[in-house]
C-alpha cells in the first residue's frame, strides 16, 4: 500500500480538500483508506517542535557527506 501524506483544514461544510499534486497519484475510481490525526491540544504542537529541534542538535556539517550517498 503507497502511503502519501498531507495536511488540510476542515472545510466549513465539513469535507475535506485533497492537495492537486496529491490527487494527481491516485488513480480515477480507486478506493483510498483515510486516516485522520487531529492535534489534541497547543501543546502536544510544541512538544511536537521541541523534539524535532532536539532530535537535530545531534546533527553536525559532517553529517553532510551522507547526503551525497546513491538511494536505492
Amino acid at each position: 500500500m503507497k502511503t502519501l501524506e498531507f495536511e488540510a483544514p476542515l472545510n466549513p461544510d465539513q469535507t475535506l480538500t485533497v492537495p492537486p499534486g496529491v490527487a494527481d497519484q491516485v488513480p480515477p475510481g480507486r478506493t483510498v483508506r483515510v486516516l485522520l490525526m487531529v492535534a489534541d491540544s497547543d501543546e502536544e504542537k510544541g512538544w511536537n517542535q521541541l523534539t524535532a529541534a532536539e532530535f537535530f542538535k545531534g546533527y553536525a556539517e559532517s553529517d553532510a557527506i551522507y547526503d551525497e550517498l546513491p538511494s536505492g
